[in-house]
């Protein structure tokens, strides 16, 4: 019987659930009954007492017993003694079976009497799982409100009551709870399976208290999520139950719930149960998921950063007969949209909005959305969502919003998906709720969008309008001037989005005219928009005729709101300003209330954005006909009627147009931002005097131009900072350079040093050999003109050596030059360059006595180098002959020449050693020209030092200047404050210019 509880058919399976589980416990009375009637005989053989026992079931079952009947809540009393006082397992497991099977027809009798009785069962026989599931379905029975459709409310009600009751008297003590969880741990599932029910059954009844019970409860979640890992999907499945009931409203449980690795169990169990084409199970799992999200920004960013939303993208894979949808599809497509809404709400911050909006697009899931909102065959409810989600994922998001504008609908020729969806917008044929969507869809197209506003005002302009084709200008037009009222509100509150905040498209479509009739001459789209609100109740309209005039002014409101120029255009008109006058001053009915709020808002509009452009409509002259015709205290009780309309405050609520009926979508949520907005500024307009607006108007003047002056020396400071940071980097890219040639002289000197103990080494060398050569014989002496070979190459090297590093340290100098004229050409650095300057001295120091001690190591060398010669002639004078006088002859004639040859070797070697003389006077010039330079450098320092000083003083002066700018301001803001104007205070005004500059930042 428990098989036929899984689910797996879509449809109304709840239903059917539900009579199988009622199946179910009929089998398990009808079950405990046989085994009673078949037990009794054995259990009477076993002892007197059973007798009793025996003749109270043949009551229940219809047999004949001696004397009178007892009534059912005897028979409950009975079996709770037994149940009490039993101490055979089997009599109170007998006893427990018949309490569920009474529980339901006596759920009262049962409660009062054998809660605490089984409370205690639970406690105490936790050896056994068949009485414990007994006890668990009684306990379930009691507390669990079946709902029967034959009940009326009144019944249906007092069901409920009574399992409330119930359930407060359970979960008095929050032992009870922790019972049942420590249940949830059997595996058995005639225990378990009735533990999760009887939890959800409590949580529906009191989910607060059960909540906070579970939340301290050690490892009470943890308990609860290990459901979902149930391989019985019976339990699995009500485990979901459960935790939908556990998530409701309580963010700390959601957020244990989410970091047990739920959205992945989540997603697992709808992938295999098929995603949206499978069945209640995907529902539960649906809903429970949009529980966790809603709400809870910590989950969603932990649903984003785990990659998740990538996951939901084969969620909307459809094909291309989209016809035949089941209900539990449509139902469970629609609970997905409703997640993709959750994560990027309008209600999020808007930074996790922007995150999820930027992953939906990189994941493809933007796309998808598209094609099922092109698509054909989709059910109504399942488009209109669509768009809503769709709405959402682009609003405020560039990149999404430019994707979207590029969407063509599979048509011929292909038209744009939003000329598309404003065609369904402005077609009275279409559902209400639809056309909601799409007006919705086309706010958030525009929503920060000024490329998307410029792009949608560009197709009414009459540069760019295409005969052949349809726009969306054209539509929207069309909408406005429509005999419809509701498509007029749609497309005047669309056309205002497509102005708000936008200066410049207001000014662009100033620039519009409108064709009325043949022989006629053009008219502006403002005018016109004047003469349908003037001429609105002449004209026949399907809908509410407030409607369209509410719509009319509150795209009039958006147009010149912020824009003097917008403003001259409609006080042009002689019309309009008598028109707006006499709508405030009548006395009109309830309906007409708004209209007239709406009139005061436009006229106050009028006088406070009024550049005096026009002689017959100043400010004052227009204040001065308020206060003629209509009165300034009835003006501004008119201008309240706007705020305190019940519809005002359900608009304000959220940007989504949600309306119950076509006639109650009077207000547009931007719009109630901007009456909020302007109500204070303009009811201020209007009291004052035309002196304190003049004194207010030199305020401003005095203010502006301490902003000015404060702007410049503003950026004075600025371009002195960037100087000053400039010479900075140079000073700390020449110390750099400075420690590189300090670094690179001590690796010279530590291979000159190198050089001279070689050279050392060399003298010791032939110094020992010298008395061993000259008792050698002339065989012996080719030998010593070896070695003195050898010493004549290792000196050429020497010099080599010496000869390159005096080229470097050439271009070690003509590099200190350099730096010397760039500082020499620079006549702006601050005094930083002093101490730049000075150790520039150093190191030319340095360098002097480099090149010094150099030139001490070349005399050195030419020294040896004579030393040698002399020790050569020496020892080639110093050779006995001892052979025949020709062969002597002719071998002293071989060491003249080859002591020729070493001479002249040698007077190369002083010729070089001169010229690197000549080279070392040379440096000494350049290292003489380059103190001069370091002279004069310091002599620019100096000077510099004093220009500064004196730029300084200039600051100085200068600051004295604000501080006395700065009194007349606060004695002007004291007068004006004796004057009774309210003054905002320089704090608030740096705040909200800084508020200002961030706002620009982030645009």
């Amino acid at each position: 019987m428990r098989s036929l509880l899984l689910r797996g058919v879509p449809g109304s399976l709840r239903h059917l659930r539900k009579t199988k589980q009622n199946n179910l416990k009929l089998a398990c009375t009808l079950e405990s009954f046989c085994f009673i009637v078949e037990e009794t005989p054995e259990c009477c053989c076993r002892r007197r007492g059973r007798f009793d026992k025996m003749n109270f079931f043949r009551g229940v079952m219809g047999g004949q017993a001696a004397g009178p009947q007892p009534t059912g809540a005897e028979t409950i009393q009975k079996l709770c003694d037994r149940v009490a006082s039993s101490t055979l397992l089997e009599d109170r497991r007998d006893a427990v079976r018949a309490l569920k099977s009474l529980s339901k027809k006596y759920r009262m009798e049962v409660a009062t009497q054998a809660m605490d009785h089984l409370i205690n069962i639970l406690q105490t026989d936790r050896s056994d799982s068949e009485i414990l599931g007994y006890a668990l379905d009684t306990l379930y029975n009691i507390i669990c409100n079946e709902e029967e459709e034959e009940q009326d409310e009144t019944a249906q009600k007092q069901v409920d009551d009574l399992g409330a009751k119930f359930t407060e008297a359970f979960i008095q003590d929050p032992e009870h709870i922790t019972l049942l969880l420590t249940m949830l741990e059997e595996f058995d599932f005639h225990v378990r399976w009735p533990a999760v029910k009887l939890l959800t059954a409590l949580l529906r009844n009191q989910c607060v208290q059960l909540q906070s019970i579970i939340l301290v409860s050690p490892m009470g979640v943890s308990r609860l999520m290990d459901l979902l890992a149930d391989s019985r999907e019976v339990i699995r499945n009500d485990g979901l139950l459960l935790l939908q009931q556990l998530t409701k409203g309580n963010a700390a449980i959601q957020k244990i719930v989410a970091f047990e690795n739920a959205f992945e169990r989540l997603l697992d169990i709808i992938t295999e149960e098929g995603s949206s084409d499978g069945g209640i199970v995907v529902e539960d799992c649906l809903l429970l998921l949009r529980n966790l999200l809603k709400n809870n920004s910590s989950n969603q960013n932990f649903f984003k950063e785990g990659s998740f939303i990538q996951r939901m993208k084969p969620w909307f894979e459809v094909g291309d007969d989209n016809s035949g949808w089941s209900a539990q599809k449509v139902t469970n497509l629609h609970l997905m949209l409703q997640l993709v809404r959750v994560m990027v709400s309008p209600v999020n911050s808007p930074g996790a909005t922007a995150s999820c909006q930027k992953s939906m697009y990189q994941c493809g899931l933007l796309q998808q959305l598209c094609t099922i909102l092109m698509a054909t065959g989709v059910p109504a409810d399942i488009l209109t969502e669509t768009i809503n989600t769709v709405s959402e994922v682009i609003r405020g998001s560039q990149v999404n919003q430019d994707y979207f504008a590029s969407v063509n609908a599979p048509s011929n020729p292909p038209r744009p998906a939003i000329v598309v969806l404003l065609m369904s917008m402005v077609n009275e044929r279409q559902p209400f709720v639809l056309r909601c969507a799409v007006l919705y869809c086309f706010q958030c197209f525009l929503y920060k969008n000024e490329k998307g506003q410029g792009e949608i005002v560009a197709t009414l302009l009459p540069s760019t309008i295409d005969a052949n084709s349809i726009s969306a200008g054209q539509l929207l037009c069309g909408g406005l001037f429509s005999t419809d009222s509701l498509s007029n509100w749609c497309a005047a509150v669309a056309l205002a989005h497509a102005l708000q905040d936008n200066f410049t498209q207001k000014e662009q479509l100033l620039r519009v005219q409108l064709a009325t009739s043949l022989g006629k001459p053009p008219v502006s789209l403002l005018q016109q928009c004047t003469n349908i609100l003037s001429q609105g109740d002449k004209i026949n309209r399907r809908g509410s005729k407030v409607q369209t005039r509410v719509g009319l002014l509150m795209l009039l409101c958006t147009w010149i709101n912020n824009c003097p120029i917008a403003v001259t255009h409609f006080l042009h008109n002689q019309e309009n300003v008598p028109f707006l006058t006499a709508q405030i001053s009548e006395n009109l009915g309830e309906d007409e209330r708004l209209v007239q709020g709406l009139c005061a808002l436009l006229l106050g509009i009028c006088i406070y954005y009024n550049d005096n452009s026009l002689e017959n409509y100043t400010k004052e002259k227009l204040k001065q006909l308020i206060e003629k015709r209509i009165g300034k205290e009835n003006f501004v009780e008119k201008l309240g009627f706007v705020t305190k309309h019940e519809l005002y405050s359900r608009a304000a609520q959220k940007p989504q147009p949600v309306f119950p009926a076509p006639d109650q979508m009077l207000f547009d949520h931007e719009f109630t931002k901007l009456v909020k907005e302007l109500e204070g500024v303009i009811t201020k307009a209007v009291h004052k005097s035309s002196e304190d607006e003049k004194k207010e108007e030199e305020v401003k003047k005095s203010l502006e131009q301490h902003d000015n002056i404060v702007t410049q020396y503003k950026e004075l400071i600025r371009e002195q900072d960037a100087k000053i940071q400039e010479l900075k980097e140079q000073v700390s890219s020449m110390t750099a350079e400075a420690e590189q040639m300090q670094s690179t002289m001590a690796q010279q000197l530590s291979q000159i040093q190198q050089h001279k103990d070689q050279y050392n080494l060399l003298k010791l060398k032939l110094g020992k050999e010298n008395p061993i050569q000259a008792n050698n014989t002339l065989g012996d002496g080719t030998h010593v003109n070896g070695v003195q070979s050898e010493e004549v190459s290792q000196l050429r090297e020497e010099m080599e050596e010496l000869r390159g590093q005096h080229a470097l340290l050439q271009m070690q100098l003509a590099e200190k030059d350099t730096v010397i004229n760039s500082l020499r050409s620079d006549g702006s650095q601050p005094s930083e360059v002093a101490a730049g300057s000075s150790e520039l001295l150093k190191e030319l120091e340095l360098l002097r006595i480099q090149v010094q001690s150099q030139t001490a190591e070349i005399n050195q060398l030419k020294m040896d180098n004579e030393d040698l010669l002399r020790r050569t002639q020496t020892e080639s004078l110093g050779t006995a002959p001892n052979g025949d006088s020709s062969a002597d002859a002719a071998k002293t004639a071989e060491l003249e020449s080859r002591l020729a040859a070493q001479t002249s070797e040698t007077e190369r070697l002083k010729e070089e050693v001169r010229s690197l003389t000549e080279s070392r006077a040379q440096l000494e010039q350049q290292a003489a020209s380059a103190t001069s330079s370091a002279a004069i450098l310091q002599t620019e320092t100096a000077k510099l030092e004093a220009d500064l000083q004196e730029s300084k003083k200039e600051q100085d002066d200068l600051l004295m200047l604000l501080a006395d700018q700065d009194q007349k301001i606060q004695n002007l803001r004291q007068k004006l404050k004796g004057l009774g104007e309210t003054v905002d205070d320089e704090d608030e005004l740096d705040s909200r210019d800084q508020t200002d500059e961030d706002d620009e930042d982030e645009d």
